[in-house]
């Protein structure tokens, strides 16, 4: 009775691994994905844009266009729309400096914790884990304060260029915030999922692997899946 007590809780025990491995490969592909989501958010000229507003003859059309925190996009007669600013040169643009900072130190902190993905095969689950939740938990917190500056910094001449001269802190005038911008917002969310789950794994970690694997080596998540 002992002994199929014992291999039914073996059972449960590798059930459980198989489902912690799952979910653990399924962590990693969203922490790629918010990775690559990041880069365009920061290189996208998305993050406000004219309105679509009627307009009536009797003077000089509005401009319409997009900006971002590196270009202003206008739209012209031509397919491909007229860019100013530096993103060759990751130059941000002036109103826009540390804004841009925040989303590049959260772009670093994402890819640091994409690269501690390699860890697992050297280090212990739990502690690649927590290394994980940290970084994430940072980048959504840079990711955060950029998306709060940058309406701040509104009041300023590419702003009032595309958007009108009634732009000021958080009224953008004749703009309104486009894709890139709410994707932003949706990537500190998703960073404190990940984050969340990143911690909620490496705790329970340690309790789901066998007594035998505790101090060795493990394997890591993408190969053991």
């Amino acid at each position: 009775m002992q002994h199929h007590s014992s291999e039914v809780a073996r059972l449960y025990q590798t059930e459980f691994i198989r489902s912690a491995r799952a979910v653990g490969v399924l962590w990693a592909v969203c922490t790629l994905c918010f990775a690559v989501i990041e880069v365009v958010i920061l290189i996208q000229p998305s993050w406000v844009g004219t309105r679509e507003l009627h307009y009536r003859g009797g003077g000089p059309a509005p401009p319409t266009g997009t900006l971002g925190l590196f270009e202003v996009c206008m739209e012209t007669d031509w397919p491909v729309p007229e860019c100013r600013g530096s993103l060759h040169t990751l130059t941000p643009l002036p109103a826009f400096q540390s804004p841009a900072v925040l989303v590049c130190m959260s772009l670093t902190m994402v890819w640091a914790s994409v690269g501690c993905l390699c860890l697992f095969r050297f280090c212990n689950a739990a502690t690649v884990y927590k290394i994980c939740a940290w970084l994430q938990l940072t980048a959504g917190f840079c990711l955060a304060l950029a998306c709060v500056l940058f309406p701040d910094s509104w009041a300023c001449a590419e702003m009032r260029a595309l958007c009108g001269e009634r732009v000021s802190s958080f009224s953008p005038g004749n703009c309104s915030v486009h894709w890139a911008y709410i994707l932003a917002l949706l990537g500190v969310l998703d960073a404190g999922i990940l984050a969340t789950l990143a911690f909620v794994l490496g705790n329970r970690q340690d309790a789901l692997l066998p007594e035998d694997a505790k101090d060795g080596d493990v394997t890591g998540l993408l190969l053991a899946a």
